[in-house]
């Protein structure tokens, strides 16, 4: 069994990851190329180029890297037909995905699209070209699916694998000492009677480029009120902590700590969360923990985007809850008054938002690297059965 799988992003190296892992079981010599980030390459995935090459964010800022990108999918497709894959799974990064997954459906090559693009919220008319390109959708969001079988797509509700991953109660008491232990052993400071906020400014060069300073000024604006507040940074990757220690060369006398990983366990210990917009604040909302959002892209690309958005809101506890239940700062609402101001409130008031976070995420289970496996297998046994 050949099975092609490319994902250009951090999260979907997580789904990726998952997935792999499951369809294993069903085809323990299976062989695993395209696309990916490390957890991928650990289960098994021959990655034919660097994951962080298709990271890019944007309506504008894919053109000028358009040359490399569709070099990129040439590659990949001759790979695939030349040898005979037997499906082809793309997750999330749909305008690679989808392109990559219509040629590779018109050459005989079984397609999955794990993640459903955003066809709800805006470019409705994507929904032709997916049509087109895929020969089964699966969601992780459960009212994802109505688009697809609207235009009679085949389409499989799985659930989120962060829904799966993450405790339905967070004890927060117990993730504050668990922190300071595992802070301990790598000799890092952090004192559990002090407040925390946990700060998360994305994973891509471009979007800490344009939100950081927002972030950090809100910050210094912050501590100011409550003297004795504590920032935690995780990193993405090591290349994120260069440029945000950078950054803060600016803000020498801000107390805050930077360092590699541990997201979940810190947003878990804290007592806030501010945060880029993205799947960092679904994760913030699995732990049941308040947040504000940030979110800053290019000039352009936001004008051209605000043209066609449909939804009211960004963030995705907002989405799934039709209500802000997290404050959304975008583009030029992105201000060091509005952000400061929402993250002292945050921090002064009574998280009132656990009951209904706590049943968005029942909402979202659904053993979702197990199902989306067996809706591979089954999209396979079909074909082989045909």
């Amino acid at each position: 069994m050949k099975i092609g799988i490319v994902s250009g992003e951090i999260s979907g190296d997580i789904l990726g990851a998952g997935l792999i892992r499951e369809l294993k079981v069903f085809y323990p010599d299976a062989e695993f190329v395209g696309i990916g980030g490390k957890k991928m390459i650990a289960e098994g995935l021959d990655s034919l180029f660097p994951q962080d090459r298709l990271a890019v964010v944007g309506f504008v800022e894919p053109f000028k890297r358009l040359p490399e990108l569709l070099s990129i999918r040439k590659q990949l497709y001759l790979h695939f037909t030349q040898h005979k894959f037997d499906v082809f799974i793309g997750i999330d990064s749909p305008d690679f995905n989808t392109g990559l997954e219509e040629k590779l459906r018109k050459s005989g090559i079984k397609t999955v699209h794990y993640v459903s693009p955003s066809v709800w919220a805006w470019r409705q008319g994507r929904i032709k070209k997916i049509s087109r390109a895929v020969d089964l959708m699966l969601t992780l969001l459960p009212f994802e699916n109505d688009i697809y079988e609207k235009h009679n797509i085949p389409v499989k509700f799985v659930g989120h694998p962060l829904a799966d991953k993450f405790p339905l109660e967070n004890n927060h008491e117990a993730a504050k000492q668990a922190l300071k232990d595992l802070l301990d052993k790598k000799q890092l400071h952090y004192d559990i009677a002090r407040p925390m906020l946990a700060c998360l400014p994305g994973s891509r060069g471009s979007e800490v480029n344009l939100i950081g300073p927002v972030l950090w000024h809100s910050i210094k604006e912050s501590i100011n009120t409550i003297k004795d507040l504590q920032v935690i940074v995780p990193a993405a990757n090591p290349i994120r902590r260069e440029q945000i220690e950078a950054q803060l060369k600016d803000y020498p006398d801000l107390p805050i700590s930077v360092i590699d990983g541990f997201s979940h366990e810190i947003m878990s210990a804290s007592d806030g969360v501010l945060l880029a917009s993205g799947t960092t604040a679904l994760e913030a909302m699995l732990l049941k923990k308040p947040m504000v959002v940030v979110c800053k892209i290019a000039p352009l690309s936001y004008y051209l985007i605000s043209l066609l958005l449909k939804v009211p809101y960004l963030s995705l506890p907002n989405l799934l809850a039709d209500e802000l239940l997290a404050p959304e700062f975008i583009q030029g609402d992105a201000t060091v008054e509005n952000v400061s101001s929402s993250v002292l409130h945050m921090l002064s008031s009574p998280n009132k938002n656990i009951k209904k976070f706590t049943e968005l995420h029942e909402s979202l289970m659904g053993n979702a690297d197990i199902e989306s496996a067996k809706a591979v297998h089954d999209l396979l046994s079909e074909k082989h059965n045909a």
